[in-house]
């Protein structure tokens, strides 16, 4: 348990955010793994663009999780650890906007920016901005931060089952992008 009692009171909803994180990963290298060697091989780039930020989502609540579940004696650390967390996936969204962008096997629409691009980097800049507040607005920032972290399950959920339905009615060849 942790040292800073406000932490403390958090420790059941890591637990559970970090596990559920830790199990989809599991899940999406599964996945991956099935396709077969020459599907991955021309859908390598699709992969980067729509697979791999979903497992990097969960891999950051498994992350933040772990941080806020730690024995901090100050939140200091806990506050400067969670704001690299939520920096670099802002960064890192930024970044996949731009895959996406110049993805020429298929054209994302309206519902693929939203999900992949939009609402992670809401959540991202959720958990950056809670961990700012986290000094001063503590119980108020602990409440961004969980919501940036269950936002990101709830992408990483719905975009797995994009990309599982996507390759399984056919993937890049059966698009009509």
């Amino acid at each position: 348990m942790s040292e800073t009692p406000i932490l403390t009171a958090w420790s059941s909803f890591y637990m559970m955010t970090g596990s559920s994180a830790a199990a989809l990963v599991g899940l999406m290298f599964v996945v991956i793994s099935l396709l077969r060697a020459r599907e991955i091989q021309t859908a390598q780039d699709g992969i980067s663009t729509f697979s791999t930020p979903t497992v990097m989502h969960f891999g950051a609540v498994l992350l933040v999780s772990a941080v806020l579940s730690a024995p901090w004696h100050t939140l200091y650390y806990a506050a400067i650890s969670v704001g690299v967390i939520g920096f670099l996936g802002v960064a890192y969204i930024v970044r996949v906007a731009y895959r996406t962008k110049q993805f020429l096997d298929y054209r994302a629409d309206v519902e693929d920016w939203i999900w992949y691009t939009v609402l992670p980097f809401a959540a991202y800049g959720a958990i950056l901005i809670g961990a700012i507040a986290l000094l001063v607005l503590t119980a108020k920032a602990l409440f961004a931060v969980g919501a940036g972290v269950v936002l990101l399950i709830l992408i990483g959920i719905r975009n797995a089952w994009d990309v599982v339905t996507f390759l399984a009615a056919g993937g890049p060849s059966q698009s009509n992008g």
